[in-house]
């Protein structure tokens, strides 16, 4: 009886001990959930530019008489765009064809001589000189004509009139920006870890802020060489199609991501 007494008490001390003691959290064994994947995303400012552009200057000291296309105003390839008053270079051109003319008579009268030996060959030679720097100075006074006439080096639109007429400009003044926005491409900069993934034809879309409209666009170009303060590179890309609504100065966001882990 004392044994079973004895080992009824010791199971209720242990059973007590045990309810006494506290309680662990179970052991959770479900791996923790992974984060969605994520994708790069950069505030990439672009601007629109015009296919092609240039400033036309005065290739000679003239006065400009007129000027055919107005700021803003379209023209065709090969159109005259500003004319000179080049009535002293017409006027040096006429004496020069004199000149060479003369100079052609003596030449002919001299060959007639000679055939009769009756000019010497010295007399014959500096005669075909005179003509030779005759034709020359004619040569010179039709290529300066030929600058009186500004014409348009390709179709597009004058951006911005430097000149006025009956306004005198210097050689190599400037008198026009032109521009041809036949097409209109993006300019902008990107990382340059993206060199890894993209390539010119990758469609993608820019938000223009200027008409708060979103257009396709198609990577034409990539710069040649990597900006190694900023770790960026310039690309270019093309609108598809032509809105008639945008022009060139405007600019927008790029809606370009590059992919995970990019």
């Amino acid at each position: 009886m004392h044994k079973v007494a004895a080992l009824v008490w010791g199971l209720s001390l242990s059973w007590a001990n045990a309810q006494s003691l506290p309680s662990l959290p179970p052991t959770d064994r479900t791996p923790a959930p992974t984060a969605a994947p994520t994708i790069a995303r950069y505030d990439i400012r672009a601007q629109l530019m015009p296919l092609r552009y240039t400033t036309i200057a005065a290739e000679i000291g003239a006065k400009v008489s007129a000027i055919a296309v107005p700021e803003g105003g379209v023209f065709k390839a090969g159109q005259m765009l500003v004319q000179f008053d080049c009535s002293l270079q017409k006027a040096q051109l006429d004496k020069a064809q004199a000149e060479l003319e003369g100079a052609e008579q003596t030449l002919q009268a001299n060959v007639r001589l000679e055939q009769l030996n009756a000019v010497g060959q010295l007399e014959l030679d500096l005669s075909k000189t005179a003509t030779n720097k005759a034709k020359a100075e004619v040569g010179a006074h039709n290529a300066v004509l030929a600058k009186c006439q500004v014409s348009a080096p390709f179709a597009g639109r004058v951006a911005e009139q430097r000149v006025r007429e009956q306004q005198y400009v210097q050689a190599g003044q400037s008198m026009l920006d032109i521009i041809d926005d036949s097409v209109l491409e993006l300019e902008f900069l990107v990382p340059s870890v993206w060199l890894r993934w993209l390539r010119t034809g990758r469609a993608f879309q820019v938000q223009i802020d200027e008409t708060r409209k979103t257009y396709p666009a198609r990577l034409t170009r990539i710069g040649a060489r990597v900006d190694p303060v900023s770790q960026s590179v310039k690309v270019a890309a093309t609108i598809t199609g032509k809105p008639p609504e945008l022009i060139a100065g405007m600019s927008g966001k790029v809606l370009l991501n590059s992919p995970q882990g990019q």
